[in-house]
């Protein structure tokens, strides 16, 4: 399966609720899509349904493909603790989705597409890998010649959420993933036990 790139407000419709930010497509028809929209009745799901939908949830959300969630979730299983948040944990230290935190770019599409360009450095080095692993400490930072970006100038000129487990400076242009976010502080609204579940089976 090719990474999605259809419409977006289809998708939110799908999940029922706007997985992408704030969309007003979706706040104008927040039903499943469909010929026969709102009035069509849909049986309850099984069990596995509702843990599939949770999980292709994620997968859009954060923007990964199938084979990417899973060796994700492998590691994460590896490691010692509760299986769920270091999974969210992982996502969340993502070098795309870490740029679209810090709010140099719009969305994480437009994120992974400012790193696949080779617009952003982690520690002084160029790097064009948007699944890239960020560890405590590390430094992120627009490369010098990309500042002046439009998308990017664009981006930081809206008011973004701030958030305690990264440090960004707004004129510099560089920011420090301090550490991986505690479960609670991570906004997205996904249940990552119905995704442990599923991987489970």
């Amino acid at each position: 399966m090719a990474r999605y790139r259809g419409p977006k407000t289809k998708i939110s419709r799908k999940f029922g609720e706007s997985i992408f930010g704030f969309d007003k497509s979706f706040e104008k028809r927040n039903y499943p899509p469909g010929q026969h929209g709102n009035s069509r009745r849909r049986r309850q799901k099984s069990e596995y349904g509702v843990q599939l939908k949770e999980k292709q949830k994620a997968k859009y959300t954060y923007g990964l493909l199938e084979r990417q969630f899973l060796n994700l979730y492998k590691e994460a299983a590896r490691r010692s603790g509760i299986t769920g948040t270091i999974f969210l944990q992982l996502l969340e230290a993502r070098l795309d989705n870490t740029v679209f935190r810090m709010g140099v770019a719009p969305s994480r599409r437009a994120a992974r597409q400012l790193v696949s360009h080779k617009h952003i450095m982690v520690n002084g080095t160029l790097t064009n890998i948007p699944s890239y692993q960020l560890k405590p400490g590390d430094v992120v930072e627009v490369r010098e010649k990309s500042k002046s970006l439009f998308v990017i100038e664009d981006s930081l000129a809206k008011k973004g959420k701030e958030f305690p487990w990264l440090e960004f400076d707004k004129v510099e242009l560089h920011g420090r993933f301090i550490d991986y976010p505690d479960r609670e502080l991570i906004p997205e609204n996904i249940n990552d036990q119905l995704i442990v579940e599923l991987y489970s089976k």
